[in-house]
């Protein structure tokens, strides 16, 4: 080859060189610098809010998603996500409830365990994020799942560093299913206090639970009160319609004021060790002694009246169709009741209007607790060991890797890892650590006493209050 040719060959490549690179520049100057630029430019991301918080910047978003991700062209719906924005450099926790998304800035546990991004979703078909008309076939893990991925995936040009999924109670169950569908997108799962119905038919291991939980004298006490409540029925359900009529409650639903008015009652005892402390029982009430009014106001304390109302059911609507479809939902037979019950526990369908149509899938929650016994990698599970839940928990095969299952003594459905024996909490945080990407944090947590290991991230009252996994009662 000629000097000539050689030489012209190279000042084509160097051209070429130089082109390229100056488009590479000229593409990253006009990429958007400030994240709340960079959130906007992803196709069907969409401002509502960016609320002030310290330390932190926090947006409140829709996100456009379709109705049914096997057949998007069929109409879409906005899909409401929250980012609490630390920075880019740091992980990333999905947080979930499975319900409703808060408007309004909170860390969850994992967040401030690694001092990161958080990201959290309103589950589909929670008002506004329903499609219209509402197709309620397209209701279900799978869906949610898919909205999740497509969110990541979004997001992940962004917040690049590792990924958490978590949530507590539906929100554990939604970031197990989340990982079941999409186990390559996390690096990590820390699920709270998830229930695991694998056979809706099969409620025995409740029934069990309810009778050996906290002492003897608080378990009577209990079934005192909903004894005494079901044989002053006529004057506690006076009380009821006194109070459903001045706060404009209605009781089409469930047909009719009585069901509902057994439907609280028979709530009581699960309610009780749902959401209080063993401390709590001295304030049960001495039923037999107690005047009409001490027992409705100490049930509405436990429960809520306005629970089983159309007002009180209609937020909750998605919860008790899924609940009547796929995710199932406990039967316990309270014989301390005699005969005095009318109805039983009733089941999700009696809460969702008859105009929805529902058809239970009994293989949704086999494969899940299938998958997850042979499957799980870099999971986490957290329970209470007074919540009526964890009768019900999800388990580990042997084939199981890095996955972890533990119980905070005491605990109520507000089960979390600071709750943990201390060398658990100091494993939990460890590995939660590792997996977000932390390994130099990691090492030093593995290498601390267990009472030294805390998360990278300081307390904040506005931002770590407690009781936000809470939902009204049984409702996981």
């Amino acid at each position: 080859m000629s000097k000539a040719l050689r030489w012209l060959l190279s000042l084509v490549v160097l051209i070429g060189t130089v082109s390229t690179a100056g488009a590479a520049t000229a593409a990253t100057s006009t990429e958007p610098s400030d994240i709340k630029d960079r959130l906007l430019s992803i196709p069907g991301m969409t401002l509502v809010q960016e609320k002030p918080v310290t330390g932190y910047r926090y947006f409140v978003l829709t996100y456009t998603q379709p109705v049914d991700h096997k057949r998007p062209s069929r109409g879409t719906f906005e899909q409401r996500v929250t980012v609490l924005h630390k920075d880019t450099s740091r992980p990333t926790v999905f947080a979930t409830s499975g319900y409703n998304v808060s408007v309004n800035p909170g860390r969850s546990e994992p967040t401030r365990i690694v001092d990161g991004n958080q990201v959290s979703m309103e589950y589909r078909f929670f008002t506004p994020s329903r499609p219209a008309p509402a197709d309620w076939s397209k209701l279900n893990i799978w869906q949610a799942a898919s909205d999740q991925h497509r969110i990541f995936k979004a997001l992940k040009p962004i917040y690049n560093e590792n990924w958490l999924a978590t949530g507590g109670s539906k929100g554990g169950m939604t970031a197990t299913y989340y990982e079941r569908f999409y186990p390559r997108d996390m690096d990590g799962v820390v699920a709270y206090v998830a229930p695991n119905d694998v056979d809706n038919r099969e409620d025995s291991r409740y029934d069990r639970f309810l009778a050996g939980v906290g002492t003897k004298e608080c378990r009577t006490a209990l079934g005192a009160v909903q004894r005494e409540a079901l044989v002053r029925r006529e004057a506690l359900t006076t009380l009821y319609a006194a109070r459903a009529e001045a706060e404009g409650g209605t009781f089409t639903t469930t047909g009719t004021l009585d069901k509902a008015f057994e439907a609280v009652v028979l709530d009581l005892v699960w309610g009780f060790w749902q959401y209080q402390l063993a401390a709590d029982c001295a304030t049960v009430p001495a039923a037999a002694t107690a005047t009409d009014q001490e027992l409705f106001d100490y049930i509405d304390s436990i429960v809520g009246w306005s629970a089983y109302t159309d007002q009180g059911l209609t937020p909750y609507t998605p919860y008790y169709y899924q609940a009547g479809t796929e995710l199932g939902g406990p039967t316990v037979r309270q014989p301390w009741l005699g005969g005095l019950s009318r109805y039983g526990y009733q089941p999700p369908r009696n809460f969702v209007p008859r105009s929805i149509p529902m058809s239970f899938d009994r293989d949704a929650m086999r494969d899940i607790d299938h998958w997850v016994q042979r499957n799980a990698t870099r999971m986490l599970y957290v329970y209470g060991e007074n919540d009526p839940w964890t009768a019900e928990a999800f388990r580990l095969g042997r084939h199981a890797k890095d996955s972890y299952i533990y119980t905070a003594p005491g605990a109520n459905h507000g089960a979390n890892v600071a709750g943990l024996v201390e060398d658990e909490r100091a494993k939990a945080t460890e590995r939660i650590l590792s997996w977000a990407g932390l390994a130099p944090q990691a090492a030093a947590a593995a290498a601390a006493p267990d009472s030294k290991v805390v998360p990278l991230a300081p307390y904040d009252r506005k931002l770590d209050r407690s009781g936000t996994l809470q939902q009204p009662t049984l409702r996981p």
